[in-house]
């Protein structure tokens, strides 16, 4: 169950209607969150760092990231960050 990141083009984010999506936003903080749904986000601002299975990954501005359904992982909110957000 791996967190995958990438960079999505202007055309990419426009063909997926991502900037219609909800925008979620957390302060400098700590916690644990589990998916109980498949997560794809776009973040805008600000920067985390995820705890996962062993793993560390430091996501921020201009990523698109997919959480998968069924991980539980540990949030480390560095910055405060806003981020478009859906479920699927």
């Amino acid at each position: 169950m791996e967190i995958t990141v990438k960079r999505l083009s202007e055309e990419e984010i426009i063909r997926r209607k991502i900037r219609q999506w909800p925008i979620w936003q957390k302060e400098i903080s700590k916690f644990e969150w589990f998916y109980t749904d498949t997560e794809e986000c776009l973040f805008l601002d600000g920067k985390v760092t995820i705890h996962y299975n062993g793993n560390i990954l430091d996501v921020g501005k201009g990523d698109f990231v997919t959480f998968p359904k069924g991980l539980k992982c540990v949030w480390e909110v560095i910055e405060p960050i806003r981020k478009h957000y859906n479920f699927k």
